[in-house]
């Protein structure tokens, strides 16, 4: 057994990926960095609920997260063992297939590209993939 897999919780890294509101989660941030405004106003629920979750996501060493200024900026990060890549891959690709899954993507996009940004995310840096779509604000 390596030092890398000797060292990693995969209790932590499995327990991370048993939760809806953590998949959904990973779900959203896709290949992008996403302010945790965004996770807030997509999921509808509190921003201590989603940091919790992020946090968790970010101990199993499956995230990490990034300050701007007033905004946190979370991403997917992969670990040193590519077998846990390679399922970490194929969970992500699994779930974007979900008709929820694909419900919350719609309302980031709805979000960001709606007629007036909602106000606890006005100011926010917007994830690079919705640069692509047509959108009524400013993207």
């Amino acid at each position: 057994m390596d030092k890398i897999t000797k060292n990693f919780n995969f209790e932590l890294f499995f327990s991370a990926l048993a939760d809806n509101t953590r998949l959904r989660l990973l779900n959203l941030m896709s290949d992008d960095e996403v302010c945790v405004c965004f996770f807030v106003e997509v999921l509808q629920t509190n921003q201590p609920k989603i940091s919790r979750h992020l946090a968790y996501l970010r101990r199993a060493g499956i995230v990490t997260a990034r300050k701007e200024g007033l905004w946190m900026h979370y991403r997917i990060v992969e670990t040193k063992n590519e077998e846990l890549n390679k399922i970490l891959r194929q969970i992500r690709e699994t779930i974007a297939k979900d008709p929820e899954m694909q419900a919350d993507r719609a309302r980031m996009v709805n979000v960001c590209c709606g007629p007036v940004l909602p106000a606890n995310i006005q100011g926010a840096p917007i994830p690079a993939s919705l640069a692509n779509y047509q959108c009524n604000t400013k993207c």
